[in-house]
């Protein structure tokens, strides 16, 4: 394990500061600071909120994590951050201290893709990744199937969301309900009192006529919308609107289409491993349903602990030390911050 390269991971695509140390697949350090309680009141997050938070949080962190790790800054082969996707802000203060912290310890920076280090998180609690696989990620911002065949060289991506992310749709319908935010852990908790199959809410994209065009597509948003007509009208009539039943009924509706495209990509293509990520993939109601409808065709379901499924700087390193092992070469300096940047990019070329 001691010739195993040491990567230090920075996040800060949205509003999590994170830095993970990573040794091969094993994790020394986690340290975590969320200013989700900051967006809380405006019901999102807000990117400027999420910027200065960053700022703040970006060196008290770095030393926490050295703390746990027991290292030193010295003692780094490398250092990974998540160079996009996310908010160009947030992005651009992970970016930057990098950069400072390559610089001044004389070590090479690896900028890496958001997505494709929510797959590579997996290998910290499950070891090496099969490949090829499938992975499903599923957040606040994405909701993606892609074909891993070798995460250091790319991904394929097979289909996203045309409109609401998964994470998005959760967070809108309990703010919708009055649950706050973020929606995913409350709507999780509220839907275990309701009924899953009160209410018949629509499964995006599964008609015959769309899956001859977005076979392993998603789309949420007239989930969303149908949701918030049920509510209107409950509330027109003068009855009660039962939040439980509501909340069960539509997170059975995210995890159906989810889960159902995601088994039929692995059919597809041949594939024997569903990898899910992101933080929605902490839902309970997605593992359990995950795992029964892959049992039924022999396909072996990976899903982090919860911790890992959010935004996290373990996932980073764990994808740059997997970049370091395969001798891919590291980013220049001058590595942007790339709010745009494209799943195809596992890492910024050097």
């Amino acid at each position: 394990m001691a010739d195993e390269p040491l990567v230090l991971g920075i996040e800060t695509s949205c509003d999590e500061t994170g830095i993970g140390i990573v040794r091969g697949h094993t994790l020394l350090a986690d340290a975590l600071a969320s200013s989700v309680d900051q967006h809380a009141r405006f019901g999102g997050v807000v990117p400027e909120v999420a910027s200065r938070a960053h700022l703040e949080a970006i060196v008290p962190t770095m030393q926490r994590a050295l703390d746990e790790a027991k290292v030193t800054l010295a003692d780094i082969d490398a250092i990974a951050v998540t160079s996009g996707p996310g908010l160009a802000g947030a992005l651009l203060v992970g970016v930057a201290a990098a950069k400072g912290y390559a610089l001044a310890a004389d070590k090479p920076v690896y900028g890496v893709n958001h997505l494709a280090a929510h797959v590579a998180v997996d290998t910290l609690e499950h070891g090496p990744l099969p490949e090829p696989a499938i992975a499903m990620l599923v957040s606040g911002g994405h909701s993606s199937l892609l074909l891993v065949d070798d995460l250091t060289n790319g991904v394929t991506p097979l289909g996203a969301t045309i409109d609401d992310a998964a994470g998005e749709a959760f967070d809108k319908v309990a703010r919708l309900l009055g649950l706050g935010f973020p929606g995913g852990p409350i709507i999780d908790r509220t839907a275990r009192e309701g009924d899953p199959a009160s209410i018949a809410f629509p499964r995006g994209l599964t008609a015959p006529k769309d899956l001859a065009a977005h076979r392993f597509d998603f789309s949420f948003s007239g989930l969303k919308t149908a949701v918030a007509r049920w509510v209107e009208a409950r509330e027109r009539a003068g009855e009660p609107v039962p939040i439980a039943d509501v909340s069960a009924s539509f997170q059975e509706a995210v995890c159906d289409v989810l889960t159902a495209k995601a088994i039929e990509a692995c059919r597809t293509n041949g594939v024997q491993t569903l990898v899910i990520g992101g933080g929605v993939a902490a839902n309970s109601r997605l593992r359990v349903l995950a795992e029964e409808r892959a049992a039924k065709h022999g396909i072996e379901v990976r899903v982090p602990r919860p911790a890992l499924c959010t935004d996290n700087g373990a996932m980073v390193a764990a994808l740059g030390s997997r970049l370091v092992a395969a001798g891919v070469a590291p980013s220049r300096l001058d590595l942007p911050a790339d709010s745009a940047m494209p799943l195809t990019a596992v890492s910024v070329a050097g």
